[in-house]
């Protein structure tokens, strides 16, 4: 039989894995392609089916899906088209029956959004139009009969969807001047009635609504002018009493210089004379003294100037000289470390050596008894009488005794140890190179550092000085007695203020350095007239501490009746307060009467 020769199959050689990375890419494209296709298709198949329900809203996020898939896509883009139009002329139908029936806002928000469904909505956009005329015959009406809110509300529907609108614009215009001359007659009504508080307001609001369309802002300012006279603090103030005999400095404690001091914001009257039951206090003035001081004062001052130079050592080799000294025993200390790490890499190596021989001398003895085995193995083959028999002497175990493992293992040990020893040595010898060359930079810096430098020597020279000192003592005696109670008996006041200024003088001395300076003091009149000036600010500071508690008391009544803002009671008082506190209004009570009263700009209460 036959034999068949039995081939092996080749190995395949592995294919390249460039084709097999584009394949891959081509397969996860066209797996992407189909799942875009798959979203596209059920996206657009889900528009048309939801158009033709009349879906519309459903419709359009299903197109929108479709568009997202494929944003070029044309076929979407044109069904989209097709079926806002459709969906605007639904939107149109609804807002003729809304036109239809009278509800005119409800059509304008349709018509409105069958526009932005469909620009090209002609009928739409010419309903929309007799829609807005509607809306504005309908607020004119509105505005005729007064009903100025009504009239307000077309107007501005009018205006956000028509900004240009002449008519409406016009409209808003008229409402606005009706809103002022509304409330600039009831500011009157209210003025006429004695509630100035609220008139003021009245007056505002006029103001704001339409500016000039009605005097309320002239109006306004009387009215403001009668509540600051109604609530003014005033202050009384008789003429001053000169028992100094210095009519320079009681001038700067006469009531004008007060009322110049004082705030402007708030209504603080200064004047001689008040009536009966007026708010307020009395400042009796008395000036008791004016005396001025001169004294002079020998003192000594001392000038440094340059003497000369000097050697002295240079701190600089100093700082070398300490650093090469640092520098210098490091070396030691590295050079000691680096002894005793080479004398232990000697002793080692000494070790090493000796562990060699041993171990050289034990294989060299176990060579020799293997050789004499061999020799006795030999020698008892050739005695035998039978071939093939082996003899007792042939011993394998003869030559395979391991008798100097010991001695190997020590001498791998040893052999280690000096490895690691002369890897310590080389890092030492580096570090103490390195060290040498160290101590040589410092030896190099200190070399080039000079031993002494020069430096300036200064010394004091003294001369004498003369304080010039000149003072104004003014004592005045102040009495402050509330209007409204006569009948207490307040305590005088009295107080020293003085006023102070210096100056040295002393002689010229070119050659240290010091210019002569002449007395240069102030004349004695100015400071009479500052020390006028500080007593006044003084007494100004006293009568604002007084009318701070007064309004203080006022604001605390007019807050207890801010649960009802809008009342014509707590208007009147919180008004008053608010003139009161026109330097610094209080929020909680601004705030809620502007609200009240519908005020924008609270702070035109106070004229601003």
């Amino acid at each position: 039989m036959k034999m068949r020769p039995v081939f092996a199959p080749a190995r395949l050689r592995p294919a390249s894995p460039a084709p097999s990375r584009w394949f891959s890419a081509l397969a996860l494209c066209a797996l992407l392609f189909m799942s875009g296709c798959t979203a596209y298709s059920r996206a657009v198949r889900e528009g048309d089916e939801k158009t033709s329900q009349r879906k519309w809203m459903e419709a359009e996020a299903a197109y929108q899906r479709a568009l997202a898939a494929d944003p070029g896509s044309s076929e979407v883009t044109v069904k989209l088209r097709a079926m806002r139009k459709g969906w605007s002329q639904e939107v149109y139908s609804d807002a003729e029956r809304a036109h239809t029936t009278g509800n005119l806002p409800q059509a304008q928000a349709l018509l409105v959004r069958a526009l932005e469904l469909d620009s090209e909505n002609e009928p739409a956009r010419a309903l929309l139009t007799q829609t807005l005329e509607a809306r504005v015959a309908v607020a004119q009406q509105a505005l005729q009969e007064e009903r100025l809110q009504e009239a307000r509300a077309e107007f501005d529907a009018v205006l956000s969807v028509a900004p240009e609108h002449p008519v409406a614009r016009k409209g808003v215009d008229a409402v606005q001047v009706a809103w002022a001359k509304r409330w600039f007659k009831t500011a009157q009504q209210l003025e006429e009635g004695g509630k100035l508080g609220n008139a003021l307001l009245g007056y505002l609001r006029a103001d704001q609504e339409r500016v000039g369309a009605t005097a309320a802002r002239e109006r306004a300012e009387a009215v403001r002018q009668k509540l600051r006279d109604e609530v003014a603090y005033l202050v009384v103030t008789p003429p001053v009493v000169d028992k100094a005999e210095s009519p320079d400095v009681a001038q700067r404690l006469a009531g004008g210089r007060l009322a110049a001091m004082l705030p402007k914001q708030v209504p603080i009257r200064v004047v001689t004379e008040a009536p009966e039951s007026t708010v307020g206090l009395q400042l009796n003035v008395v000036l008791e003294r004016v005396l001025p001081l001169k004294a002079v004062e020998q003192s000594q001052r001392t000038q440094r100037y340059l003497a000369g130079n000097r050697s002295v050592p240079n701190p600089r080799r100093k700082q070398f000289e300490e650093k090469l000294l640092q520098t210098e025993r490091t070396l030691e200390e590295v050079e000691r470390k680096q002894t005793g790490v080479l004398r232990e890499y000697l002793r080692h190596q000494a070790e090493l050596s000796t562990m060699r021989q041993a171990a050289e001398r034990c294989r060299e003895r176990e060579r020799q008894v293997c050789l004499e085995a061999i020799q006795e193995c030999g020698k008892a083959a050739s005695e035998l009488d039978k071939p093939g028999q082996v003899p007792d002497e042939c011993n394998p175990a003869e030559c395979a005794r391991g008798a100097c493992k010991q001695e190997e293992s020590l001498l791998v040990q040893s052999a280690t140890a000096v490895k690691t020893l002369e890897l310590g040595l080389q890092v030492a010898l580096e570090k103490s190179e390195s060290q040498r060359r160290e101590v040589q930079r410092g030896r190099d810096a200190v070399f080039r550092e000079p031993i002494t430098v020069e430096e300036p020597m200064y010394s004091d020279f003294v001369f004498d000085v003369e304080l010039h000192r000149l003072t104004v003592k003014a004592t005045v005696t102040s009495v402050l007695r509330d209007l409204t109670a006569p009948q207490a008996v307040p305590a005088p006041v009295t107080q020293d203020y003085d006023v102070t200024h210096e100056d040295l003088s002393h002689k010229g001395y070119d050659r240290y350095g010091v210019l002569a300076d002449p007395v240069q003091l102030r004349d004695e009149l100015e400071l009479r007239v500052e020390v006028g000036d500080k007593a006044m600010e003084d007494l100004s500071k006293k009568v604002r501490e007084r009318f701070d508690i007064y309004r203080q008391k006022r604001v605390e009544d007019a807050r207890r009746g801010m649960v009802r803002p809008g009342a014509e009671d707590v208007v009147e008082t919180a008004v008053r307060v608010l003139l009161l506190t026109a330097d610094a209004p209080p929020a909680d009570i601004l705030q809620p009467l502007a609200q009240a009263r519908g005020l924008q700009r609270p702070e035109s209460l106070f004229g601003k």
